[in-house]
């Protein structure tokens, strides 16, 4: 199958579940328990039934959940995902406001994961008995059974109070002017807590999977013919093994996206990171169903690109892939 037919494929498919994810999503949320009239209402400082009953049809509430979801799918469909309940918004405008944001943080987590995370386990499988493998197996034991918000407490606690080198909390200090290059420092000062404490789970999984299959493919056939030809070993494992050994890590590294994007809703609520986590955690406490909703469906669509940026990633990691038809 040529680039194209996968690309317009994985669009099609892509398509149909970000629809899926709505209707889901919206019948969900709508089912809950809690009245967003009632939250409305108790902000204006009161909660009458000629108030309730203004504020629903003001906002489409009197209508029947069929009708709602219907009305909302034609606006998403051009483009227009409504107005939040608390903020009196264009919920498109607040999520374009935070997303930045949080892709800075996940993107960069992820990032660090897979390249840090594959070549330790390539190292790792290099001497599977020495002590660097040992020591890999257990971080790898200690990422997956850290909680993400502990890990981010505990780092708060340890460099940002008893060894004060990193900032407690948001993307740049408060009133801080400079350059360009001043104010990127930074950000990027601000960004090590938080993207290390997201990064270091998947790492820990990214660097035990890595060296397994990096030892698998160490024992294969391909691998001792290009030995016995004299290439160099740097060679063989870096540039022959090593594109191999990494298929499996971009495959789980897109499956896991969406994981990672929820797990920056906590790192974000530990370390007051400006992005869309905060902003999902005060939706669902004030039932903003519209703000809510489209947090949903922007996080799906990002872990629909994500998915489909990763197959395309196939094609260039592995040249097998490119001639198959």
């Amino acid at each position: 199958m040529s680039i194209f037919r996968l690309l317009l494929t994985r669009i099609l498919q892509g398509v149909l579940l970000i629809l899926a994810v709505v209707v889901f999503d919206f019948l969900l949320i709508h089912l809950a328990p809690g009245d967003p009239a009632q939250m409305l209402a108790g902000q204006l400082g009161g909660a009458t039934a000629e108030i309730l009953a203004q504020i629903r049809k003001e906002y489409g509430l009197d209508q029947s959940v069929s009708m709602q979801l219907w009305t909302y799918i034609r606006h998403v469909a051009t483009g227009d995902l409504g107005t939040s309940y608390y903020y009196n918004l264009p919920v498109l405008s607040l999520i374009l406001q935070r997303l930045p944001a949080t892709l800075l943080l996940v993107v960069t987590a992820q990032l660090s994961a897979i390249v840090a995370g594959t070549f330790l386990g390539a190292v790792a499988a290099k001497r599977p008995n020495a002590w660097f493998s040992h020591l890999v197996d257990v971080t790898a034991l200690i990422g997956y059974a850290t909680p993400v918000f502990w890990l981010g407490i505990m780092l708060l606690i340890l460099f940002a109070y008893l060894w004060p080198v990193f900032p407690v909390s948001g993307m740049e200090t408060v009133g801080f002017s400079g350059d360009a290059l001043a104010r990127t420092l930074n950000l990027l000062h601000h960004l090590v807590l938080p993207a290390f404490t997201l990064a270091f789970i998947y790492l820990a999984q990214y660097s035990r999977l890595a060296s397994t299959n990096m030892q698998n493919v160490l024992r294969a056939d391909y691998i001792r013919f290009a030995r016995a030809k004299g290439l160099p070993e740097r060679t063989v494992t870096y540039k022959h093994a090593l594109r191999n050994a990494a298929l499996p890590v971009v495959t789980i590294a897109g499956l896991q996206f969406g994981s990672i994007l929820a797990g920056a809703v906590l790192v974000e609520t530990v370390f007051d990171w400006p992005g869309m986590g905060q902003l999902t955690y005060d939706s669902i406490l004030r039932r903003d169903y519209p703000l809510l909703i489209g947090i949903l469906l922007m996080s799906a669509v990002v872990v629909v690109v994500v998915n489909i940026l990763t197959d395309l990633s196939y094609r260039i990691i592995d040249p097998r892939l490119r001639r198959s038809p």
